[in-house]
């Protein structure tokens, strides 16, 4: 997304399945953007649907931007998982909590600085929020993925 002129700011972009009786699976989403401080942080939203709890996992990576060319990419992205109710998961460095969850998923991040969540989710709202480390600004990407 861009802004027309090049101008810029906060944007929302959204995906929806517009015939649910259709036997289709989103198993990934993912966007790119700058992370700032205080409440220029970057969020993704994330619905589960139907009746059966479905199987997450949800990333934030930044270091590893760096060997694609990204510039200014954030070098330590922590992430928060919240419910509608408030409740939190959060995690900094993947490995501290969930690395066998997450490489069995095949979705291990490049980089130990980098953060990973698993999780089960019932069917209801997920707001994922990216942040830098003590304050730190840069481009990191934000990702959710369904798994079996």
């Amino acid at each position: 997304m861009r802004g027309d002129g090049d101008t810029t700011g906060v944007a929302l972009i959204e995906v929806y399945d517009l015939d649910p009786g259709a036997a289709s699976t989103l198993t990934n989403i993912s966007t790119r953007g700058l992370v700032q401080t205080g409440d220029d942080v970057m969020i993704g939203g994330i619905i589960v649907s139907g009746t059966e709890p479905a199987k997450v996992v949800i990333r934030a990576l930044g270091p590893s931007l760096t060997s694609r060319g990204v510039v200014n990419a954030l070098a330590d992205p922590s992430l928060e998982l919240f419910d509608k109710n408030g409740a939190r998961i959060g995690n900094d460095n993947w490995r501290e909590t969930q690395e066998m969850e997450i490489t069995a998923a095949g979705l291990a991040p490049e980089n130990g600085s980098e953060s990973a969540i698993a999780a089960t989710l019932v069917p209801d709202g997920y707001t994922a929020i990216v942040r830098g480390k003590a304050g730190t600004t840069g481009v990191a990407l934000i990702e959710a993925y369904s798994v079996p």
